[in-house]
């Protein structure tokens, strides 16, 4: 046999996973472009917050913001997740009409889950109220209660449209609607001077959201629905892979194209548990240190740690574009392509992430004074935080892989150990180190929830984040958002004139490298 059909598959496959690419980047870009608008916005609710209120009551707002979030999370069961790895499996082979049924078998528990969680946080407001010491603690939650369906539906509908490659709803709805009428209506509070409606105006704006995230999907639907076609043919997808033929086992499917309840259930709650893990991570330290340390310390925590959330808006962007992409290629074995895209995707998350925790790092007091005389405490929790962030982008999404090979058992174990790692070094610290202590239990998790995975992944599909292309990106971030904003400082000192030009010069200089270099990263939008 000659060369050619060598040569033909080859380029098949790199143009199979330059599409990918490319299909991955335009998602990220607009994710991103949310994700910006959305950051700002959030970062708008607590800034309005720690302003017009005392750390006291925006300690109690975020903690109980923090344990509504989790009560979502573990109401929803990880269906979610679930949704994305079946769907994108069930368009793959052809089999797009089963989606409806797959639905009707991922919402109703979590919609029951999200009534039952509803209740117990109503039946446990009092007794949270004593040990916060603060009667609004019960009203708060009580609030919160009546939401917790609504941010279900939110998440598990728009988790759907990504499935079907469609970020536009993720970033209307989720990432720029929902926080825009939140700032609305919290700044209307303030205005008011009434404290006692701030749950309500945090958590309101999750009615309408869900409320147009099912609209879009059912339109999505409709249009995504296959064609009937002369003689039963099966309709082709996208991925061109129609067939009556059943698929693999591996992939959970009956041989009619649907999906059974067991083992839909039995890869979305293994996930569920990572994923209260995670929000556990992420919310647990402001409850945490409520607890041990006063809502004082949980607001500056939370304060401080608005620069890490800021950052995962453009983690995020990436995840939710590169998820079913990975998915695709793992369902058809193309490591080379999960190989590829692993680099190039941590690489967008250095060149989006690190301009951020660098400039936050180098004019920390600037960033606290944001949020008021009151949490310049905050600026050595900021700088922990940074830190951490900066190891956990560079080590790109390998846990986001690992949960793509249908491998939930391990993620699972993954981050209750990052959990574990967060509470015990939490406990240990935030008595004495208050809301610092608690960054650094922060940092610890991210990093176990980082390493693990790579380590995991190295017997089935071998991944290092260290190439050439993070390499670049990091350079180029490094020496516009910290060389040249120490250079300022010095020159300058600790000014908002330092910071502003700072930034400037350097976004005009990052984005221009990172142009330059937009081949050598990933970043050419093909089609």
């Amino acid at each position: 046999m000659g060369p050619y059909p060598l040569v033909a598959h080859v380029t098949a496959t790199e143009d199979r996973a330059g599409a990918g690419l490319s299909r991955v980047l335009r998602g990220g870009v607009l994710n991103m472009a949310g994700a910006a608008v959305g950051a700002g916005l959030n970062l708008a609710v607590i800034v309005t917050i720690t302003r017009a209120f005392s750390p006291e009551t925006a300690g109690l707002l975020f903690s109980a913001t923090s344990v509504f979030l989790i009560a979502a999370t573990v109401a929803g069961a990880g269906a979610p997740d679930g949704l994305v790895y079946f769907i994108t499996r069930l368009r793959v082979l052809g089999r797009a009409e089963s989606v409806r049924r797959l639905l009707r078998v991922a919402m109703g528990p979590p919609v029951a889950a999200a009534g039952l969680l509803g209740v117990l946080m109503v039946l446990f407001a009092e007794p949270v109220a004593r040990a916060l010491a603060t009667e609004d603690a019960e009203t708060y939650l009580r609030l919160l209660a009546a939401f917790v369906p609504f941010a279900v539906m939110v998440d598990s509908a728009l988790a759907t449209t990504r499935a079907h490659h469609d970020m536009t709803a993720t970033v209307l709805v989720d990432k720029v609607g929902r926080p825009l009428a939140q700032l609305a209506l919290v700044a209307a509070v303030a205005l008011s001077g009434s404290a006692g409606l701030l749950a309500l105006a945090w958590a309101g704006p999750y009615l309408p959201a869900g409320v147009l995230a099912w609209f879009w999907l059912g339109r999505l639907l409709t249009r995504a629905a296959p064609a009937p076609r002369r003689g039963g043919a099966p309709a082709v997808t996208e991925a061109g892979t129609g067939t009556d033929a059943a698929p693999d086992t591996p992939d959970g499917l009956r041989s009619d194209g649907s999906v059974s309840p067991r083992v839909f259930w039995s890869f979305a709650l293994p996930r569920a548990v990572a994923g209260v893990a995670q929000m556990g991570v992420q919310r647990g330290g402001v409850v945490l240190v409520a607890l041990l340390s006063g809502l004082s310390g949980a607001a500056v925590f939370t304060a401080a740690t608005r620069v890490m959330v800021l950052g995962q808006f453009g983690n995020q962007a990436v995840l939710s574009a590169a998820q079913p992409q990975f998915a695709e290629q793992l369902a058809t074995g193309d490591h080379t392509g999960v190989r590829s895209l692993y680099q190039a995707g941590t690489a967008w998350l250095v060149c989006l992430t690190w301009p951020l925790y660098l400039s936050a790092l180098v004019f920390a007091p600037q960033v606290m004074s944001l949020f008021g005389p009151g949490y310049a405490a905050g600026v050595t929790v900021l700088v922990v935080v940074c830190s951490g962030q900066l190891v956990g982008s560079a080590l790109g999404m390998g846990d986001l892989i690992l949960a793509m090979t249908g491998r939930s058992t391990l993620n699972l174990v993954n981050n209750v150990l990052a959990l574990a790692a967060n509470v015990l070094v939490c406990v240990a610290l935030a008595p004495a180190l208050g809301a610092t202590g608690a960054a650094v239990a922060l940092v610890v998790s991210v990093v176990v929830r980082k390493v693990l995975p790579l380590l995991q992944l190295r017997k089935r599909v071998v991944l290092h984040p260290f190439g050439d292309a993070v390499m670049l990106a990091a350079g180029s971030a490094v020496i516009w958002f910290a060389a040249l904003p120490l250079l300022t400082v010095g020159l300058l000192g600790q000014v908002p004139v330092a910071l502003a030009v700072s930034i400037a010069v350097g976004a005009v200089g990052h984005l221009a490298t990172v142009w330059r270099l937009r081949g050598h990263l990933g970043l050419r939008l093909r089609s």
